[in-house]
């Protein structure tokens, strides 16, 4: 039996800070039409498709940033897509903010079936940027201020006649979130990403951006055995300029299709599930080779601890 998914990867170029909700859906109500005048089954939005990019904002009042998040999934403004991707019988994966009734903030995606049904949420775990103010950055990165680490874990939902896990931005740059989804089988994980085409945090020449990008989906696909499908919001937002490069990537570490614009635009692939077959029964065959008395470090040890003396490195 096939278990072939046309993927469509639904990069977004910006939204300005006035753009409504409304707005970013119809445009994404679009994208949904180009997937299945396509023969799409399953779309990929950005992080944080339904605002601008306001971590780049400070405010000393978290609660005047309220606007920002969503409530409900769905909400008012968000239920035509839900309801465009359901009678055109695609799944999609969409990322936004989530404001929890109990007043918990993250960065959230959702994982929604062909029937428009959520069957899975994901809170992005790895967090980068900084809390206070720093007036030395041209653009603030204000992540850790407006979020919270999220705390569902890396979990991988069956859809698509096979197993799909989540992730969003830098979590993308971190082994071990395609290793715990590896672990549970993922033969696709998708996320989204918004990345500045400069490094506020250090000196690095500006096309490492796109190529530390593509790098880190490309060869965690190829060591996991799996489909990795990245989106990006990019172009100039509110003068901070956004890298695009949107991407599928299949098991072999291969880029099947790339954005070439900055603009809203849909890449698509027919991916093959059963691609992912092969390195999970032979080189990366976990059961068969993983040594994990050897790995209990990365589960117990944050930052780097080094050796006391020089005749530790050899030991």
């Amino acid at each position: 039996m096939s278990r072939i998914v046309t993927i469509g990867a639904a990069q977004m170029g910006a939204i300005a800070p006035d753009e409504s909700r409304e707005s970013c859906v119809a445009r994404m109500v679009e994208l949904i039409r180009q997937a299945k005048s396509r023969g799409c089954t399953f779309v990929v939005f950005p992080e944080l498709a339904l605002t601008t990019f306001f971590p780049r904002y400070f405010e000393e009042d978290i609660s005047r940033m309220d606007h920002w998040y969503e409530t409900e999934m769905p909400g008012p403004a968000t239920r035509p897509l839900f309801e465009a991707a359901s009678e055109a019988g695609i799944g999609f994966y969409l990322g936004y903010a989530e404001l929890t009734p109990d007043g918990h903030r993250f960065n959230s995606a959702i994982l929604v079936d062909e029937t428009g049904r959520i069957n899975g949420k994901y809170r992005k775990v790895h967090l980068p940027g900084h809390s206070e103010y720093e007036p030395h950055r041209p653009f603030q990165h204000l992540e850790k201020r407006y979020f919270e680490p999220g705390d569902l874990g890396f979990g991988v939902w069956r859809q698509h006649g096979g197993i799909i896990g989540m992730a969003i931005c830098n979590d993308r740059r971190w082994a071990e979130t395609y290793r715990v989804m590896g672990l549970k089988g993922a033969e696709m994980i998708v996320l989204g990403y918004n990345t500045p085409d400069l490094n506020t945090s250090g000196h690095e020449p500006n096309h490492l951006r796109m190529f530390h990008n593509h790098l880190a989906m490309q060869a965690n696909a190829y060591m996991n055995g799996c489909w990795v499908v990245g989106v990006a919001k990019a172009g100039i937002e509110d003068g901070c300029m956004l890298i695009g490069g949107s991407c599928i990537i299949q098991p072999s570490g291969e880029i099947t299709a790339v954005a070439t614009s900055l603009e809203d635009e849909l890449i698509t692939t027919a991916g093959d599930l059963d691609l992912c077959n092969m390195p999970k029964a032979t080189i990366f065959n976990f059961a068969k080779h993983r040594r994990i008395e050897h790995y209990g470090i990365i589960a117990s040890q944050t930052g780097a601890e080094l050796p006391t003396k020089l005749s530790e490195v050899a030991e």
